[in-house]
């Protein structure tokens, strides 16, 4: 035997003699990790994208503008996928409304059948063909039940004629416009219902993009482009629109305060001060963002002195959502950036002061709390995806994705930093040919920690698609009490990611309903039959977080109206405050956690 023998099976015999330790040690370990592979253990939930299983196989396609816009007719027309939860029947099942853009296209209506699959109905209750080129294309919908008669009524913001149509009980839809003094032609790219001056009946606002006078297959001339990247007026213009009743309404936003140019992506209106009414937040493509608060149904805009109007961007989303359970509402503003070329940066404004007496103030939060960075961002919406007792956000993004190698950063940059006589001709943009833009993006699922940061997951959990995301919205569309998120894609597929949350996550649900009603008299006071503006307030375990019955949110989407509260470990629920619109205020001592709690307005 070597010298070196001996040691070497002294080393061998040790090893034989740990191999049972070892094994049961390591053998742990791995366990444990295979165990944490699982996003549910991780993360406290997981997503499976279901739209074929599901039966939602609609692919959004893109109007063909005027062909003096061909050299760049995939950066004009990148807008109009869109989707909107609605119960279009009341039979306590989320539905959607997809809105497509191509010339002659459909917008489909997916009833929700109650038993994961969904049936498309748009065609046969008459708001399915609405996208032709004589009166424009689809961008968006708002639903909201302006008679308060129990279904929610439809309408159409478009690059055209506006549409509006009366929901007849869930069996068909008769169309209102002209009736109720819509604009026959402007391009509009964001719209919410609200009732602005709490009279019970739901009132809407839009805002414009384009100017009202460019119709973009018509083009009198190209000069119709922002006349700056960083402060352009000379875009769309702001409509509001007053319920008057039986079916009635009055365009009234210069006599309300609402003059403005702005080229208007995203709208939400919510109460952000305690005041009872709905102040609009509206984030602008090409400038600054604008605050309008709402003083007894007269709006004042304060964006510069509240903080979050000096600062120009890319406004393209304006979502709120009680991200760190303080009981008051931070906006989320989706813009670009593109790492080594441009860093705007995503806004996140936190409030930090002020009251119903006094403007609200906002620090900027983005970046200490890591939701800065989104690509370049469209539609987010906030909502406790696991369940755990805070909000998270689901952002989408993308913009034209094209070639894989090839790309138009450099010509957009050299058009950006361009005088303003060549940055608002179209015909000075440089061709793009089939370049990309920001294509081909990782989607952002960023996870609430509870203590001031959000961390993204959206790979672990399984949202893997990198299309062009638009517009985002949430449902709990198998009332399990999990929030599903479905997404419409320009020029892609509309995706469902059904929600799968661990076990032993706790969660609580409000569905509410106004009192007013069709023959209610105007002197009684109520809150419209949707309740959107009401805010429910939930304590629990020392906590508390706040949500608002909304009308529209994100870029061009519209939510579940039901209100879903995650509860963690918990297994009871303090109380519960609802504020109606109408001002009135019920509380709900220790209500049943793991159900659905449908509320009426008391009389």
């Amino acid at each position: 035997m070597t010298r070196y023998a001996r040691p070497l099976l002294a080393l061998l015999f040790l090893a034989l003699l740990a191999t049972p330790w070892l094994m049961r040690h390591f053998g742990r370990r791995a366990v444990v990790a295979e165990a944490t592979s699982d996003p549910r253990t991780r993360y406290g939930f997981r997503m499976t994208e279901s739209s074929r299983t599901a039966g939602l196989n609609f692919v959004h396609a893109a109007p063909t503008l005027d062909a003096k816009l061909a050299h760049i007719m995939p950066q004009v027309a990148s807008m109009g996928a869109a989707v909107s939860v609605v119960d279009v029947d009341a039979d306590g099942h989320a539905d959607l409304y997809v809105t497509d853009s191509q010339e002659g296209s459909r917008n489909r209506l997916y009833r929700n059948r109650g038993n994961g699959t969904f049936e498309e109905i748009a065609a046969a209750l008459g708001i399915a063909a609405l996208n032709e080129a004589s009166t424009g294309v689809s961008m968006g919908s708002a639903w909201g039940d302006y008679d308060n008669d129990g279904f929610p009524d439809l309408l159409l913001h478009r690059w055209g004629r506006q549409e509006l149509f009366h929901n007849d009980g869930g069996r068909a839809f008769t169309r209102v416009s002209e009736q109720a003094g819509l604009p026959t032609w402007a391009n509009i790219n964001t719209a919410t219902w609200l009732d602005f001056d709490r009279d019970g009946r739901l009132d809407f606002f839009m805002g414009g993009y384009f100017a009202e006078d460019v119709n973009l297959w018509a083009l009198s001339t190209t000069k119709i482009m922002p006349q700056s990247f960083e402060y352009a007026t000379n875009g769309g213009r702001k409509y509001l629109y007053r319920n008057l009743g039986g079916g009635r309404f009055e365009e009234v936003s210069a006599a309300r305060g609402l003059a403005s140019t702005r080229w208007a992506l995203a709208v939400v209106a919510a109460d952000l001060r305690g005041t009872g009414y709905p102040d609009l937040f509206i984030a602008n493509d090409y400038g600054v963002s604008e605050l309008f608060v709402n003083e007894g149904g007269r709006f004042r805009e304060v964006g510069r002195q509240a903080g979050v109007g000096y600062a120009p961007k890319s406004g393209m989303n304006a979502a709120v959502g009680d991200v760190l359970n303080q009981g008051r509402f931070a906006i989320y503003v989706s813009n670009i950036s593109e790492e080594g070329i441009l860093i705007q940066g995503n806004n996140l404004w936190v409030p930090t002061g002020g009251d119903a007496k006094t403007l609200p103030t906002y620090e900027n939060l983005a970046r200490s709390m890591n939701v800065d960075l989104g690509g370049w961002s469209f539609g987010a919406q906030f909502g406790d995806l696991n369940n755990d007792g805070t909000q998270d956000l689901y952002l989408v993004n993308g913009y034209v994705s094209a070639s894989r190698t090839e790309s138009y950063w450099y010509d957009y940059s050299k058009v950006a930093g361009g005088h303003e006589v060549v940055i608002s001709d179209a015909k000075n943009w440089p061709a793009m040919g089939t370049r990309s833009l920001a294509g081909y993006q990782a989607k952002r699922v960023w996870v609430n920690d509870g203590a001031g940061r959000l961390v993204d997951v959206a790979q672990m959990v399984g949202v893997t698609d990198r299309h062009d995301g638009r517009s985002v919205a949430l449902a709990d569309f198998a009332n399990r009490g999990m929030l599903d998120v479905v997404v419409a894609n320009q020029r892609g597929p509309l995706l469902l990611y059904r929600n799968d949350v661990a076990p032993g996550r706790g969660w609580i649900g409000f569905d509410l309903e106004g009192s007013c009603r069709p023959d209610t008299p105007a002197s009684q006071r109520c809150s419209n039959r949707d309740a959107i503006g009401a805010q429910v307030t939930l304590h629990w375990q020392g906590q508390q977080q706040v949500q608002e019955v909304l009308g529209n949110s994100g870029f061009c989407g519209q939510n579940q109206r039901r209100l879903h509260f995650g509860l963690g470990a918990a297994t009871v629920a303090d109380r519960a405050v609802v504020r109606w619109p109408s001002g009135k205020m019920q509380e709900i001592v220790h209500p049943s956690i793991n159900q659905v709690h449908v509320l009426r307005e008391p009389a």
